[in-house]
């Protein structure tokens, strides 16, 4: 009954623009299905932790949407950010309200935006963190079985091989090393090792342990949320919290502290998992005609394989002629057309959004 879940969702996704906007992020996506990303990943805690044990970490902007997203969940349980910091302040704002709650508490940190096929396998592999998250100051992750050797994952080193496995009986291993997403050749040499696992960025950790590892290696964190320690809950809350954030670093919980602490360890799993990262991500798991093109618009495909096609109108018709190997993402003010390959750069044309002024299309 100490257990709770915190899913981060205070990203705009900008790889999935022109669909994910400031105003309308890619959390809020329907990608496949009717569900929207985050209702799925607040679906498939069912079973494993109450919806009254649950928190979202999410800009102070999408509070009413997230509400209006996931009602079940209560109100206060929905964390307005001021301001985007990445993942270490987001998860040490969490951290603190859920230690002035119960400092025993156990923390189970999910991005809102990841696709997993088969519940059970992960409620299993959580189960094992989750025990192994008793141990004080230790800290849990979880791995994915790598498949392929894949440029837009982080790896995890561990002390295993993936050939022992079992994905029915999940276990704890020691972690050895982080590395940040590699070049191709990196990336198959870490799949040739066999003792590299991909980084899902969930983590499982007593809410206590998080705090002295963030006091222990991001001290200048630690120091911008102490008053707000001492507030939860007060009408002091809110200007402090403002004040914290004013101060934290921008920075990785992954950089931050997981690359640097000393007692950290990886539940490997195989449960379907995707971080739906870019427009290729969908492509890969969207179903496919016998050309392999994914048409989720009303599109005439001729003479054209493997592309993808997603619309915001149901209306206009989108015609590809003689082409292979494209993203083609329709909607009211913009189009995006990309190689699937080039899929990660999508997020250079945000940037060059905001550089050149032009925010009506962010």
């Amino acid at each position: 009954m100490n257990t709770y879940a915190v899913i981060l969702a205070g990203g705009i996704g900008s790889r999935f623009w022109p669909m994910s906007r400031q105003d309308h992020p890619k959390q809020f996506l329907r990608v496949f299905g009717n569900e929207t990303l985050i209702q799925g990943t607040f679906g498939r805690l069912q079973g494993l932790i109450p919806s009254d044990h649950v928190y979202i970490v999410t800009n102070d902007r999408y509070v009413t949407r997230t509400h209006e997203q996931l009602p079940a969940i209560p109100s206060d349980h929905i964390l307005a950010e001021p301001m985007g910091k990445n993942t270490a302040p987001a998860i040490m704002y969490a951290a603190v309200k859920l230690h002035a709650l119960d400092p025993e508490a156990i923390m189970i940190v999910l991005p809102a935006d990841h696709v997993i096929r088969n519940i059970r396998r992960f409620h299993e592999v959580l189960r094992v963190a989750i025990e192994a998250a008793h141990e004080p100051d230790a800290l849990v992750t979880i791995g994915i079985k790598p498949t392929h050797p894949e440029t837009g994952y982080g790896y995890i080193q561990f002390d295993g091989h993936i050939d022992e496995i079992d994905v029915e009986t999940p276990r704890v291993y020691h972690v050895k090393a982080f590395a940040e997403k590699p070049n191709l050749e990196t990336a198959e040499r870490f799949i040739a090792a066999g003792d590299f696992l991909w980084n899902s960025g969930m983590f499982v950790w007593r809410v206590d342990s998080i705090l002295h590892a963030i006091q222990k290696y991001l001290p200048e964190l630690y120091r911008a949320f102490e008053p707000l320690m001492e507030a939860v809950g007060t009408d002091r809350e809110n200007e402090l919290l403002k004040q914290a954030y004013e101060q934290a670093p921008k920075i990785s919980i992954d950089y931050g502290v997981m690359e640097r602490a000393e007692k950290v360890y990886v539940v490997p799993g195989d449960f379907g998992w995707s971080d739906v990262g870019d427009w290729r991500a969908v492509y890969e798991l969207s179903e496919k005609d016998e050309l392999g093109n994914a048409l989720k618009a009303n599109a005439v495909a001729l003479n054209t394989a493997r592309c993808l096609v997603e619309s915001t109108s149901s209306e206009r018709l989108i015609a590809l002629v003689g082409v292979r190997d494209l993203v083609v993402v329709d909607t009211d003010d913009a189009l995006l057309v990309c190689h699937r390959d080039a899929a990660q750069d999508v997020k250079k044309v945000v940037d060059y959004l905001h550089a050149h002024q032009m925010t009506r299309y962010i």
